[in-house]
């Protein structure tokens, strides 16, 4: 009896220490642009930047621009993947089009997918912002 209550306790132990991650890229601001001006250019299209991290234990599901994992363990990626599909979205801006430093840029036209792998024991998810990006004059 002593036995089951210990792996009882050491089970619950376990899955109370696990993992879990939300994620959205909700931006509210107050700052207007108004592209009908003609005082911009567009310095790149369909930019893309990428993020994944993966999970045992667990699932992972999105409802539009928010997804959620919740899992045991994290055994790849950061958990960040918002923050590191932007890092990645504006490193390959710099990559085909140059420096983005002293330039007054903007992205427009964001759109994020979601590729979620759902396994038994394993989940995987990936995250993909796309953007146009346009500079001011």
């Amino acid at each position: 009896m002593k036995i089951h209550l210990i792996l009882l306790a050491i089970a619950g132990a376990f899955l109370a220490s696990g993992c879990t991650s939300t994620g959205a890229y909700l931006s509210g601001n107050q700052t207007i642009v108004e592209l009908s001006e003609g005082n911009y250019t567009i310095a790149g299209t369909n930019v893309s930047g990428e993020s994944e991290s993966a999970y045992v234990l667990g699932l992972s599901y999105s409802t539009g621009i928010m997804s959620t994992t919740f899992a045991v363990a994290r055994v790849e990626g950061t958990g960040m993947i918002y923050a590191e599909a932007l890092d990645n979205l504006w490193q390959n801006f710099e990559r085909d089009y140059g420096m983005s430093a002293n330039h007054k840029l903007a992205l427009a036209n964001v759109r994020y997918d979601t590729d979620i792998l759902n396994l038994f024991f394993y989940t995987k998810i990936k995250v993909i912002v796309r953007a146009d990006v346009i500079e001011f004059d």
